[in-house]
């Protein structure tokens, strides 16, 4: 909507607004002080949009992840050959990246080996405020010095403002330069440098689902989210899981504690959430002590995992366990809410214990693993006292793990189903649709939800489970609710006519292990669907897209992240390792900047020592998916839109103290 001009602004205008302009006088008393802020707000306007990073699926991976924040996916590698282009070899620029991605690990290496260090100092200080003046051009001075560390704050505003090409300020610039080195803050000076560097390159981030399972520290991305500047997260069915387990559905946990074992990652749950998982392992230690448990082995790497053949079979055990007692939990909620229709997911009572096989879909299988012995032929659901004990347990390790509920805060302040941000829909996994396309009604308590609706009505259940204090219904529902959202057939976060966790340990038989995924994964390869969808959601602009993760891409076989001619973007490209033999790939970033939209495909993230130590980053390969001739403009997003209103109201505030309808503040003392 475009912005009224000042000299068309009425009384009568003022006159409608004018509680809220008494208000907003008290942020700006003075003529002076509107018109001054006015000046501001259209100067911003005016800036080119900052750059827009969009990751999805992490599981765990936390060192390729920070890795990608640190090199803010090639972009600072980009401008240090813009900047620098054959004024320094090849080797001199690799050096200055690994720098500012690893400041204070590179630092030591190169102290280790430098015999000019003073020296290194001045060309290395010069050449860091080189790239930090480009990265912060397109950014206003008042936002560049709330990104600054305080104690560096003036003298990286006197650096980056002054300009090293006018004679008059050359030797000024070069005495503090000296100055930081013979004052001995070279070393917190140049970290401080290269920390605001990789801030500014990226101005926010969208995390499309998906932080936890299958990696080793989902808590170390959780700790490196709660600190970072400006994000955003649509929650993926794995973020939902754990979100589930801190707010007490059990099977959630018994799920979270499954794909520990699964993936060998109880460093998660008792280094990083402080998880007891000492009565589950005395439990399964002798239930399963002369069972092998060969089908419920950790999928670890064997050429770095340290590991003892004794742990790794102790794991083994404490994994069939869990997962006996996951499928006992669940048959209690598909019991208890018959509205989720999945019956089909309980199966323990359709084993054969003498013929030693399971009827699925009328059709018999032989089991892979037939010892069962918490499992009672006349009541299979039935827990024991002593797993029952042990579910409580868990719980309450759950409940009480403080570090877990540091990070769900985070996740619900941050986080929702769904966000639409500058033309760009981003949602994790699917919209459920019927056949034909249209959107699918889902029933929830009663009432029916598509679209927009239904996502809004599945946010508002996650935080009531997690929120509420109430025992009501509602409450009741929601948690269990969890689990469905988890693994159900209807929920947007999976979308798929079963999970077949059973199957795939008990079944040879790969025809069971099918997942048929829902009718938006066969119909978002076209364009009206995606327009439809879009118009669902209010999304405007002429380039409008979805983007979704939750699917990995198999580009080894010739998939493509790009559908529905541009509309929607697939970025779950396999930064989990698990998936990357399936991928082919380690991972896709998609970046929006001022100029339009690239997509950056990320080879194997080596480690983060060898990034430092030998300067290997991560090999990636850019494609460019829409680019504009001309350059997005901050008024042409989403914050420029606020801004523009911002503008409006403060002329009506101008109008309203030069017609006395308005009085401006006196000075205060």
């Amino acid at each position: 909507m475009p912005m009224k001009p000042y000299n068309q602004i009425t009384p009568e205008m003022i006159q409608d607004d004018i509680r809220y302009l008494e208000l907003l006088s008290h942020s700006f008393p003075t003529i002076a002080a509107a018109s001054t802020e006015i000046i501001n707000l259209e100067a911003i306007l005016n800036l080119p949009k900052g750059t827009e990073h969009f990751l999805a699926d992490l599981h765990g991976e936390y060192e390729a992840f920070r890795h990608v924040l640190r090199n803010a996916s090639g972009a600072i590698k980009r401008k240090v050959n813009e900047i620098f282009g054959n004024t320094l070899r090849e080797a001199e620029k690799k050096e200055l990246c690994t720098l500012i991605y690893y400041p204070e690990q590179k630092l030591q290496l190169v102290k280790a080996v430098e015999t000019e260090l003073e020296d290194w100092y001045v060309i290395t200080l010069n050449q860091l405020v080189k790239v930090c003046q480009n990265v912060s051009s397109k950014y206003t001075r008042s936002k560049v010095r709330k990104a600054l560390p305080e104690e560096f704050s003036y003298i990286i505003q006197e650096l980056l403002h002054e300009s090293s090409m006018d004679p008059n300020k050359q030797a000024y610039i070069n005495v503090i330069i000296s100055t930081i080195i013979d004052t001995h803050r070279a070393d917190d000076f140049i970290v401080a440098l290269c920390n605001l560097i990789q801030r500014l390159t990226i101005d926010m981030l969208h995390i499309l689902g998906d932080i936890f399972d299958r990696g080793p520290g989902p808590h170390i991305i959780m700790d490196t989210l709660c600190d970072y500047h400006n994000f955003d997260i649509q929650w993926g069915n794995h973020d939902i899981l754990w979100m589930g387990a801190a707010s007490g559905n059990d099977c959630n946990i018994a799920n979270v504690l499954r794909l520990a074992m699964r993936y060998g990652n109880l460093a998660v749950l008792e280094d990083g959430y402080g998880i007891n998982l000492l009565p589950l392992a005395t439990f399964a230690m002798e239930t399963y002590a002369g069972n092998p448990c060969t089908l419920f082995g950790p999928r670890i790497d064997k050429t770095t995992n340290t590991d003892s053949q004794k742990t790794i079979r102790l794991i083994a055990q404490m994994h069939k366990a869990i997962s006996i007692i996951q499928f006992k939990l669940e048959a209690e909620i598909i019991r208890r809410r018959p509205e989720f229709r999945m019956e089909d997911r309980m199966l323990l009572h359709r084993i054969d214990f003498e013929k030693q096989t399971v009827l699925i879909d009328g059709k018999e299988y032989p089991l892979r693993d037939s010892f069962f012995p918490t499992v009672d032929p006349k009541d299979p659901y039935r827990l024991s006292d002593e797993e029952r004990d042990i579910v409580q347990k868990l719980h309450n390790s759950f409940i009480g793990s403080e570090k877990l509920r540091k990070h769900m805060k985070c996740l619900f302040r941050y986080g929702c189903m769904y966000n639409v941000c500058n033309s760009n829909l981003l949602f994790h996994a699917s919209m459920p649709l019927n056949a034909d396309g249209t959107l699918k009604e889902i029933d929830i308590l009663g009432e029916k939800y598509k679209g927009q609706s239904l996502l809004k009505r599945v946010g508002q259940l996650i935080r009531t489970a997690y929120f509420d204090e109430n025992d009501s219904e509602e409450k009741a529902f929601a948690l269990d609710y969890m689990w469905y959202l988890w693994c159900g057939k209807d929920s947007p976060a999976f979308d798929k006519d079963k999970m077949a966790t059973f199957e795939r340990y008990f079944v040879s038989d790969k025809e069971t292990h099918v997942e048929t995924k829902g009718y938006y994964y066969q119909l978002r390869d076209r364009e009206d669907i995606c327009d439809m969808i879009l118009d669902e959601f209010g999304v405007e602009g002429e380039h409008r897209h979805i983007i979704n993760g939750h699917v990995p891409v198999k580009a080894v076989k010739g998939e493509k992240p790009i559908k529905a001619n541009g509309k929607l973007m697939v970025i779950d490209g396999g930064f989990s390792k698990a998936y990357q033999p399936e991928t082919g790939i380690a991972g896709y970033t998609l970046v929006y900047h001022s100029r339009g939209f690239q997509l950056v495909q990320h080879e194997p993230f080596t480690s983060t020592q060898r990034a430092i130590e030998e300067g290997l980053d991560i090999k990636s390969t850019t494609q460019i998916v829409e680019m504009s001739a001309k350059r997005m403009m901050v008024k042409d997003t989403d914050k420029g839109k606020e801004l523009a209103i911002q503008i409006e109201d403060l002329k009506k505030l101008l109008v309203g103290y030069r017609t006395g309808l308005i009085k401006e503040k006196a000075d205060s003392f």
